[in-house]
């Protein structure tokens, strides 16, 4: 597995896979070919079919300006990764092509530059492994991690945290209509205005989590600055659930550190195992997996054990199983940013039932990321983020 800064990452909106990947994959072709004369970009399956929405075309043509850039968008073509275009790149002695894949979390693949995959750190790619390895050596979860990443984890750790607090702090600030065909009004600030009008302490944390993640959500959909856990299109359901618990209970700001080094180690499991593209696997492995990693860090904060951390985040996985992907328009917004608010709150429903029962738990976090993987592939193509199947049928825009 990867490093967790391969895991989170601060960028812009709307989708780390749609939008961040192919602007990361455009400016690398713009600085190796700088004498460029134009750019053909055709996109392919899902990029090709909500690619408008998700301002694909925008961020590389924006990226590459001023140098020409014109687009294809292929609907029919088959392709192994279905966030996949090529780009053809005129010299002005020669033209070829490239394939950009992109993975999902802005990760991305580019075919036949030479490039290498960065660096492999974490020797045990499941979690059996890698409780198997903290018996054997006397450590935690945590001192596992720290092991593997290194001096440099917790100053890169706070700059994640600081700027998932400051996307939510700006957030439940801006009021307004999110760009697009769908006319959606931001609804963060309306949220937490409405936090303190119910002093019922059930009401009042629902309605402040929710208004957290839909000011995270509600700034990705707009472009703003986010980052993925794990990915754009889920990046409100962790800081929501985190954001409320550290000022609940005072929570120092190294504790939080370490909840998210936590949360990104299942992450990333999730990621080196299944996938976290929504074009892959479905919406189950975008907020499914932001709801597991919220989860194992709200469960770490929680002061829970090993065995309740896994539990944790096995038991949100497993009841987002089957989530389909089906952005209306191709645009993150309905129902994306709703799933987030509602993933934050059954995060902390996860850990607060594994609190009580995970020593008769019967199913694992590896099992059920397996079954994660397997429901993705068996899901119908339209349910997979193409904007053909479910909600964005069901829904015209007048």
């Amino acid at each position: 597995m990867k490093s967790l800064k391969e895991l989170y990452r601060i960028g812009h909106g709307p989708s780390s896979s749609h939008a961040m990947g192919p602007g990361i994959a455009a400016q690398y072709f713009k600085t190796r070919y700088p004498h460029a004369l134009a750019f053909h970009i055709t996109l392919y399956a899902s990029f090709a079919y909500t690619g408008k929405g998700h301002l694909t075309d925008t961020i590389i043509q924006k990226t590459l300006a001023p140098t020409p850039t014109t687009f294809t968008f292929d609907k029919q073509t088959k392709t192994r990764h279905p966030n996949t275009f090529d780009i053809l790149v005129q010299l002005p002695d020669e033209a070829f092509t490239r394939r950009v894949e992109s993975i999902g979390g802005g990760a991305i693949k580019i075919y036949d530059e030479g490039l290498s995959d960065p660096v492999t750190m974490y020797p045990h790619t499941s979690f059996k492994a890698i409780e198997a390895y903290c018996d054997a050596h006397h450590l935690t979860l945590l001192q596992y991690i720290e092991q593997i990443e290194g001096p440099s984890l917790y100053p890169f750790l706070k700059t994640i945290w600081d700027q998932m607090q400051k996307t939510i702090l700006k957030g439940i600030q801006t009021v307004g209509v999110l760009p697009g065909r769908l006319q959606v009004p931001r609804k963060a600030k309306t949220l937490y205005d409405a936090v303190m009008m119910d002093n019922t302490p059930e009401v009042h944390q629902n309605r402040l989590i929710a208004a957290y993640a839909f000011a995270v959500n509600e700034e990705n959909a707009a472009g703003g600055v986010v980052v993925t856990a794990p990915t754009c299109g889920a990046a409100g359901t962790m800081p929501a659930l985190l954001k409320y618990v550290a000022d609940r209970d005072d929570v120092p700001e190294q504790i939080m550190l370490e909840a998210l080094a936590i949360g990104g180690l299942f992450g990333n499991l999730i990621k080196h195992n299944a996938s976290i593209s929504g074009a892959e696997a479905g919406c189950q492995a975008e907020v499914g997996s932001a709801c597991s990693m919220a989860a194992a860090a709200y469960a770490y904060v929680m002061k829970m054990n090993r065995k309740q951390i896994e539990y944790a985040a096995e038991v949100a996985m497993e009841h987002h199983l089957g989530l389909t992907c089906d952005p209306i328009e191709g645009y993150v917004q309905i129902p994306c940013i709703e799933r987030n608010a509602m993933a934050a709150l059954r995060a902390m429903d996860a850990a607060q039932l594994a609190s009580v029962i995970a020593d008769s738990r019967k199913i694992s976090f590896d099992v059920v990321v397996e079954t994660m993987y397997q429901t993705g592939k068996d899901l119908h193509r339209k349910y997979r983020e193409t904007s053909k199947g479910g909600l964005a049928i069901k829904y015209r825009v007048s």
